[in-house]
Formats: C-alpha cells, structure tokens, sequence
C-alpha cells in the first residue's frame, strides 16, 4: 500500500465521511461491474469515486482493491468452471480409453476456451474502466505521476499475470495430454485432406489425358470449372481448420498457456511425422522413400506451422534496409510461401532431422533382411545412406548389425554357403553406405573369425570362386568376385601387419645388440 499516513491523520471528520463514503462507493460499484452477469453501465459511476480517493492519495490503494476483486472473480466464475468441463476425460476414462474422441475434445476445448475468454476479456473492459477514472484524476491535477500509457501497461500486465497464474496454479495433470490428443486429431485430419486432394489430382490428370483423346465425348470446360471448384472447396477447408486451430492456439496464449500449447502441437506434429514415415516406409525396400517424406513435411507440417503462424500474427516482418542477413537465409524454397521465416527454418531443420533419424532406425532395424534382399533392396539402402549422413550416427549401425548377425546368422543352424552369401551382400551394400570400407571392417571381422571355425569354409569358397555364384542359382554372378576382393583385402592386412611386427621385432633385436655393444 502506497498512501500516506501522515495524511490520514490531518484529516477532520467532514474528510473521513466523506473518505468513507467515497471507498464504500467505490466498493458497491466494483461489485455491480464484476458480480454476477455484471453491469458496464455502473463504470461511468467509478470516476467521481476513484477521483475523490486518489485525492486522499489512496490510487494505489484502489489498484490493489479491484486487481484482488477481479482475482476472486475470476477464480469463482472462470476458472472452476473452466477445468470442471475437463473432469470428464479424468474421471471417465482412467488413462483416457473412450474419450479420447477427436470429436469431444474439440467441442469440449473449444466450448470452455470460449467461455473463459470471454470472462477474461469481460474483465479487461472493466480494468479499462478504472485506468480511464485514474488517467482522468491525473489529468486533473498539475503534478502527474504518472502517464496515461504508464497505468495501462502496468494494470493490464499485473492482470495478464494474475490470470495466468491462476490457471497455471490450478492446472490438472491431464489438460496437457487432452492438448496434444486435440492437436494430433487435426493434424491427422489436414494430412488426410492433403492425402485425398493429392490422389485427386492424380486421377484428374489421368481423366485429362483421357480427355485429349476423346475431345468430342467429354467437353474440357466442363471439367475445368468442376476441378476449379473442387480446389476452391478443398483450401476452403483447410483454410476453416487451421483457422479453428488457430483461434484454439491463440486462446490458450491468451490465458498464459503458451508453454504447454507450443509443447503439445510440437509433440503431435513429431509423433505425426514418426507414423507417416513408419508408414510410408514399412517392409517395403525396393522403393525409396526419403523424397516422399521430405515432400510430406513441406506440404502437411510446415504449411500447417506456416498459416498458424499468420494467423497468430507472427509472420516475419522483412526489414530490406537493414543490411542483416540470417544464418538461416540460404533456405530451401518453400511451396506457397513467399519469405520463411527464421522460426519456420528451424522447424524444417527439425522435423527433417526427426524424419532422418527415425527412417535410419527403422531401417538400421531391419538391415539385416534388408541385406538378404539386396540387391533388389537397393532404395532402402540408399535412404539409409543419406540418413547417415545426416545423422553421424555410423555406430549405432554397426552395433546394430552385429549384433543381429551374433544372433540369427553365426549359428550352428546357418549353412556355411548361407553365410558367405549373406557376408557378399553385406560387403556390396556397406560398400554403397560407407565407400571407406571402415565400418564393413568393424561389421565383417565377426563374421571371418566366426568362417576360421568352421571345416567346410575352404570348400565353399573354393566353390564360389569356381562357379561364380558359390551354387546359389539366384546370384548376380559376381558373388564369387566380391569374396575375392575381401579376401585379397584382408591378405593385404595381414600381411601389413605382420611386417609391422616383424619390423618391431628387428627394431628390438637392433636395441638389444647396441646395448650388448656398449
């Protein structure tokens, strides 16, 4: 409290009674404006009200009277109805079985989000109110202390505070995870909007070429204005959701959620992005897929993140004059958008990195039958080979393949010319990930020490030098050629590493005889 006492006590009794009644107005009037449904028209009463108490010096006294009323406002008539619409999800499903319907959230989220907004937005009109009695006192008087701006921003900010801490301090554990449900459900519902208008076109572009070649049957402007409309409805759409979307984002920012709301959109979008390349990518390897991803994640996530972006108002303001560049400037161009900015990058660069590592374990997972199917596997080893690249994370391959090789080939169930198959694939297809060699060097050496063990590999690949495919009648015919070289290879190691140890043992012997010598 600000006022001062000193003051107080000059006081007579004719400024006590009137002090009295002034605050007891004062009091009555904040409760007709914030009780109940509320009454703007009683603002106009809060300026003869507020002015005579700031003359007692009691302004910061006023301030704290009506920030706390509207606190205990808000909490009984915003906040416990608020999270009480969400008791549902908690209390009905346990871990969230029934109601985890796209359907209910939304209806729910966007039903409480509004109610809430408008309460809090009720009580901002309200606040203007007192700010407008208080700049009118200080207008009032020739010593001012403080301005017009200086009231607004200071009441309004301690009322966003007390808003937002309200909520954040009342907040259930399960509001988080019905914000990311929310956001999973409309992502997956725009990524099947882009899905159908792409296969669309797709079957459009088919009855197009048709068309050329029965242009008396079905006349073009027709299907020209029937594809000019379907397009026109299909970004009608999309442009509704990601609006609805947008005022659900631009809500939960509003009552200080912003934190747990860019938590929960960026969570969907990474899961999202994870079942799309699980899908895309599954058992099939003789098909790349590392295009078709990147494409998604311009066309689903970044226009998504993008048209949120807008909406919100964050779009980036270019500024031709200021001679600065970004370190992020020399990006990749972006389908529909004219200039990303720094924020949009970054999410690409994320979501591509996502989109790498998890194709690369998805892959690194299944190398093993991968290997068995090359070459025909060939795709699935070049993604893998620009995921690694990507990622740097060489080691976990080799981890990863030795010890599926320990487990389901270097056993006494495996025949030996399985082996020295499996071992020719493997040398081609590290080859194509790793041109050095360095890491088929790490992933082969169990398997030549596992071949020294066993009696019949002389044989076999005696065989498979022979006849150029070791018997395997489905060979490329090089079989025999590509164990060759690694054998000459490891020769060539050998032998280098015998004459080190022969050139270390004569240096030794040389150290000896000199210091028998001397």
């Amino acid at each position: 409290m600000m006022w001062d006492p000193e003051a107080l006590n000059s006081l007579d009794g004719e400024d006590i009674a009137v002090l009295l009644q002034s605050w007891e107005g004062f009091h009555e009037c904040t409760d007709v404006l914030l009780r109940d449904r509320g009454d703007l028209s009683a603002g106009a009463d809060l300026v003869p009200l507020v002015s005579s108490l700031c003359r007692y010096g009691l302004d910061s006294l006023v301030q704290d009277h009506f920030l706390q009323s509207l606190e205990e406002t808000f909490k009984s008539k915003a906040v416990l109805r608020f999270w009480k619409q969400f008791d549902a999800y908690s209390v009905s499903t346990g871990e969230g079985t029934g109601f985890q319907e796209e359907n209910w959230i939304d209806g729910v989220l966007s039903k409480s989000l509004e109610e809430i907004c408008l309460e809090k937005h009720y009580e901002e009109k309200c606040l203007l109110m007192l700010i407008h009695a208080l700049q009118l006192h200080e207008e009032s008087i020739a010593d001012r202390k403080m301005g017009i701006q200086e009231y607004q921003t200071c009441l309004t900010s301690r009322h966003q505070l007390m808003v937002s801490s309200i909520l954040l301090a009342t907040l259930p554990m399960h509001f988080p995870e019905i914000l990311r449900l929310y956001f999973k459900g409309k992502l997956e519902e725009l990524s099947n909007m882009i899905d159908v208008h792409h296969e669309e076109d797709a079957c459009q572009f088919q009855l197009d070429n048709d068309s050329l070649r029965h242009q008396n049957r079905w006349p073009i402007s027709v299907g020209e204005m029937d594809i000019d409309t379907h397009c026109h409805g299909s970004n009608h759409n999309k442009d509704m959701l990601v609006n609805n979307i947008g005022k659900v984002v631009r809500d939960l920012r509003s009552l200080g959620f912003t934190s747990i709301t860019e938590d929960a959109y960026a969570s969907s979008i990474l899961l999202l992005l994870k079942d799309k390349v699980n899908a895309l990518a599954g058992d099939d390897y003789r098909n790349p897929v590392l295009v078709s991803i990147k494409e998604w994640i311009q066309a689903v996530p970044l226009q998504f993140l993008h048209a949120l972006l807008v909406y919100l108002g964050d779009s980036p303001v270019h500024d031709a004059s200021s001679g600065l560049k970004s370190p992020l400037a020399a990006s990749p161009s972006y389908p529909g958008i004219e200039m990303p900015s720094e924020g949009l990058v970054r999410w690409q660069l994320r979501l591509e990195y996502c989109a790498y590592e998890t194709l690369q374990d998805l892959r690194i997972g299944k190398l093993f039958e991968i290997i068995v199917d090359y070459p025909e596997s060939s795709p699935a080893i070049e993604d893998l080979r620009q995921c690694l690249e990507y990622t740097g994370q060489h080691s976990k391959l080799v981890d990863s393949f030795i010890s599926s090789l320990k487990y389901r080939l270097l056993t006494a169930g495996a025949s030996t010319n399985d082996i020295l198959h499996q071992y020719v694939s493997t040398i081609k297809a590290l080859k194509t990930i790793d041109p050095t060699g360095v890491f088929l060097e790490a992933v082969g050496e169990p398997i030549r020490d596992y071949l020294r063990g066993r009696k019949d590999t002389i044989k076999c690949i005696v065989t498979m030098l022979t006849d150029g495919t070791g018997g395997n009648s489905t060979g490329s015919g090089n079989s025999g050629d590509s164990l060759l070289e690694e054998l000459n290879r490891e020769a060539e190691n050998q032998e280098s590493a015998d004459y080190d140890d022969d050139t270390n043992l004569d240096d030794k012997q040389a150290w000896i005889n000199a210091e028998r010598h001397y």
